[in-house]
């Protein structure tokens, strides 16, 4: 009997569900592995593979996997059909080249049950931020004379969006436990706040910063000068002004926070986002005979 059918008979050791990339499902598969007498080169033997450091070799990004050899992975890890064909796709994802093709593969992973229990948070703000709307909904609560109607709520964002896209929007947010209603049927927050963090990455909060900077722009072009707050500074700085930088613009976003969670009358929802990053590479400073520096014209502010 060929190695990848035997393997196929016994249950995979690791659970490939739990993982969202497929390196990090490889290397705990060889370390249990590993535990139980094992090798880069018995790995290497079950699938069917010449090299015996390859699997060591893709494990540190050094070497991908073609969809062809993730098969072959697939079998010498164990996995059945089912779990075969999330490993493929996931080697995909991971190896994609843009966030395009990542949001078509992330929207066939979420399609698997078992993807759905094993990353329930993942999946959760993936909904959670899955439209801009969304969070404006839960913020919208908390308005004094909210009025809780989808048609109503529907018609105070801006721009406007659908009764249905409303009705969707608060069945989301009362699934994930952000909204509650209390003793009198009344809707109100669960928490206070929700952030996506300081530095957050994910593909679905890199969605979101993009559908809330398109919003940016739309308010530049149509709203009154007196209702947005549109500015940019172009700087130089080293590394640690830079680092010092951030870390100012961090500790008011979190000022902000506070602030906002205070207030005790909200009336309307706001935006603010936050930029700040790189517009050229880092420059080596050269040798000079200079005594002093060079004075500096401040930049403009736009």
């Amino acid at each position: 009997m060929p190695p990848s059918e035997r393997s196929r008979r016994s249950r995979a050791p690791v659970d490939v569900f739990r993982f969202r990339d497929y390196r990090e499902f490889l290397a705990a598969f060889y370390a249990h592995s590993k535990s139980a007498g094992s090798s880069y080169r018995g790995f290497a033997r079950a699938a069917g593979l010449g090299a015996p450091n390859y699997l060591k070799l893709v494990i540190d990004g050094k070497r991908n996997l073609s969809k062809e050899m993730a098969g072959r992975f697939a079998a010498a890890c164990r996995l059945n059909a089912e779990s075969t064909e999330y490993f493929e796709l996931l080697v995909a994802f991971n190896q994609a080249d843009n966030d395009a093709e990542r949001n078509v593969l992330h929207e066939r992973l979420s399609r698997f049950a078992r993807f759905r229990s094993a990353q329930r948070l993942d999946v959760a703000q993936h909904e959670y931020h899955s439209s801009w709307f969304i969070p404006a909904i839960r913020e919208l609560v908390s308005c004094l004379g909210f009025v809780d109607d989808p048609a109503w709520i529907a018609a105070q964002l801006e721009p406007a969006i659908s009764e249905r896209e409303a009705t969707h929007a608060l069945d989301v947010l009362e699934r994930l436990g952000l909204l509650a209603r209390d003793d009198d049927g009344r809707l109100a927050q669960a928490t206070r706040a929700v952030t996506t963090g300081e530095q957050a990455s994910g593909l679905h909060i890199r969605n979101y910063h993009a559908e809330v900077m398109q919003r940016a722009v739309r308010a530049m072009h149509e709203l009154p000068p007196e209702e947005r707050y549109v500015s940019a500074l172009t700087l130089s700085a080293s590394a640690a002004t830079s680092a010092e930088v951030m870390r100012r613009v961090i500790a008011f976003r979190q000022e902000l926070v506070a602030l906002c969670d205070a207030d005790p009358a909200p009336s309307r929802v706001i935006q603010l986002n936050l930029q700040l990053f790189p517009l050229t590479r880092t420059i080596a400073a050269r040798p000079s005979t200079e005594t002093a520096p060079r004075p500096r014209r401040r930049s403009k502010r736009a």
